[in-house]
């Protein structure tokens, strides 16, 4: 009888924020349609390793499956992307996972991506409604402006484009594509415009758009397909006018 397919899948290990990190291999039977996620959900039910030893499960983050709720993102064989969509006939064996590498670990492939949550309340990423008392209809938006802003507000905040991002260190840095997309999509929308300027001073201070050294490696491992060299550019427009703005007014 021929040797039954196996998939080995290497985890890079951490057991906490300030122990060092490890490899461990695993080696599963193949079957059809696993990804990354299936995996790992198939060594958390028997967390034997390839040499037989039990140890405790991968610890990872997933939650929706279907590349929405930004949680699964880790390096998959050296590249940042999402595990649910990666899938292990499409992988090089073997498998090697990694946890992001700009953001702090937690455990073996989880991260904390707290910076992100920070990033978006400096640029106020939320429209200000009163909700007291009826505004009436609001303003109308055309459809060009519209798919425009669908486009922004597809982020999942996922950190796939930091983690990429030159510019962009383990302690600080360029704030990141992402934070800069949504100023822009907040900036379009007619009620976020009443914020449009301290949206825009908050990206001219440090590690804001100045920061951005145009490595457009974001744009290409996003897994939303948002146009984030594009928002960069517009906000780069914006920050210029105000400038130009704050200059006459002095």
């Amino acid at each position: 009888m021929p040797p039954e397919r196996a998939i080995e899948l290497r985890v890079k290990r951490q057991d906490g924020p300030a122990t060092a990190p490890y490899w461990q291999t695993f080696r599963l039977p193949w079957r059809a349609q696993h990804n990354v996620i299936s995996l790992l959900m198939e060594i958390r039910l028997e967390p034997v390793t390839a040499g037989g030893e039990r140890v405790a499960p991968p610890a990872y983050e997933a939650s929706c499956l279907e590349e929405v709720c930004g949680s699964c993102a880790m390096v998959v064989n050296g590249r940042v992307r999402m595990g649910c969509t990666a899938l292990v006939d499409q992988l090089a064996q073997p498998i090697r996972l990694e946890p992001m590498r700009k953001f702090p670990v937690v455990r073996d492939l989880i991260v904390d991506r707290g910076r992100m949550f920070e990033a978006l309340k400096r640029i106020q990423g939320w429209i200000p409604i009163d909700g007291t008392y009826d505004l009436g209809p609001g303003p109308r938006i055309s459809p060009a402006v519209q798919q425009f802003m669908y486009s922004l507000d597809r982020c999942i905040t996922c950190g796939c484009c930091l983690d990429v991002c030159p510019q962009v260190g383990r302690e600080g840095g360029f704030i990141g594509a992402a934070a800069v997309a949504q100023a822009v999509l907040f900036n379009t929308h007619p009620t976020g415009q009443a914020n449009r300027d301290e949206r825009i001073a908050a990206l001219m201070g440090p590690d804001g758009i100045a920061d951005c050294g145009n490595a457009q490696n974001c744009v290409e491992v996003c897994p939303k397909e948002i146009p984030l060299t594009h928002a960069i550019g517009e906000m780069g427009r914006q920050a210029t006018g105000k400038w130009l703005r704050d200059l006459f007014r002095r």
